[in-house]
């Protein structure tokens, strides 16, 4: 049986869970906002470093756009295989194959526009035969609108060896923010093979 304790923490995460969050506000609005205000101007600038409004691709929309430029393959053992992003989000055929029990790291080139995107992260899933083998999911960070893209390695990972690891396998890309919204995904299929392809 529950004590009137234990109700009244449910109650209370209950009230926690029913938070509601203020309206959207577009970038611009953000930064124009209590601008005559030093500590807030000083304190928005630190978030966001010196930002240009005018130069950046700031519409007067809610929603930031992350824009991938290219997804590269880093190894030791190659120069980098940098891959197509098809506008579809499905290269046709084989995209990359791996070496067998090679070290690698993914890396990202992206441009942020309009608006802070907040908690962009990146989800892996593999399969091979139709049976799920491998699933993964990083958080890549929040950023602000820039000229420049920003780029993010992931941590090193080792493709798999042996026999019953050579072969075919299909996955999915993912990459979300903190509000659901997905930026880009790709379906794709490569291999794991004796040598680099």
């Amino acid at each position: 049986m529950a004590s009137s304790g234990d109700k009244e923490e449910a109650k209370d995460s209950d009230e926690e869970e029913a938070i509601t969050l203020g309206p959207q506000r577009s970038l611009r609005e953000q930064l124009e906002k209590d601008k005559d205000d030093e500590s807030l101007r000083k304190w928005k600038e630190q978030l966001l470093g010196s930002v240009d409004i005018n130069n950046i691709g700031f519409g007067e929309t809610v929603d930031p756009e992350v824009k991938f430029l290219s997804v590269s393959i880093v190894s030791a053992d190659r120069p980098d295989m940098v891959l197509p992003i098809p506008g579809d989000g499905k290269p046709p055929g084989l995209w990359f194959t791996l070496k067998e029990g090679s070290h690698y790291r993914l890396k990202f080139s992206f441009q942020v526009t309009n608006n802070i995107v907040s908690g962009l992260s990146y989800t892996n899933t593999v399969w091979k035969t139709g049976v799920k083998v491998y699933s993964t999911k990083d958080m890549i960070g929040t950023f602000s609108p820039q000229l420049q893209p920003y780029t993010h390695e992931m941590p090193e990972e080792t493709a798999p060896s042996g026999f019953l690891a050579k072969g075919s396998y299909t996955a999915k890309s993912k990459f979300v923010d903190d509000d659901q919204k997905c930026h880009l995904e790709i379906n794709y299929t490569f291999d794991i093979r004796k040598d680099w392809a």
